[in-house]
């Protein structure tokens, strides 16, 4: 090769070129944070995991501690804990405020033998109001 030009050869391991990999990381990143801000949403729910006394546990009474655990965090405040005696009686319990940022607990007192529900409604951080109940008995 004469005249002094040099022969350069182009790097193809990018197949797009720089411009190319540079959008791609941007749009990657538009992509991920619009994902985070709707993330809570797309977790739906809170659901129930776990609870004391459990499905048709038998516990001793006449005091019975209380608590449901949840796949996420709930607003206690907005959130409440019934128990359905065996009469039928529908009696309101006091959250206690040291619960879990997932969990909702309380103190079930005086209960005789029978069979009892505790019905929990929970406002999850996401604004949906869930619902359900746990069975148990005293014996």
């Amino acid at each position: 090769m004469s005249g002094g030009h040099k022969l350069v050869r182009r790097n193809d391991s990018a197949p797009y070129g720089v411009a190319y990999s540079v959008k791609m990381r941007g749009l990657t990143g538009v992509v991920a944070a619009v994902l985070l801000c709707f993330a809570p949403m797309l977790y739906g729910h809170a659901i129930a995991l776990s609870s004391t006394p459990a499905q048709n546990e038998t516990v001793s009474g006449p005091d019975v501690a209380v608590k449901v655990r949840f796949n996420s965090r709930i607003d206690a405040k907005r959130s409440t804990l019934i128990l359905l005696t065996p009469a039928g009686e529908q009696r309101p319990l006091v959250i206690k405020g040291a619960a879990a940022g997932d969990s909702l607990a309380s103190e079930a007192k005086g209960l005789k033998s029978g069979s009892y529900t505790l019905r929990w409604q929970v406002l999850a951080t996401d604004g949906h109001i869930t619902r359900g109940e746990v069975p148990f008995s005293v014996k």
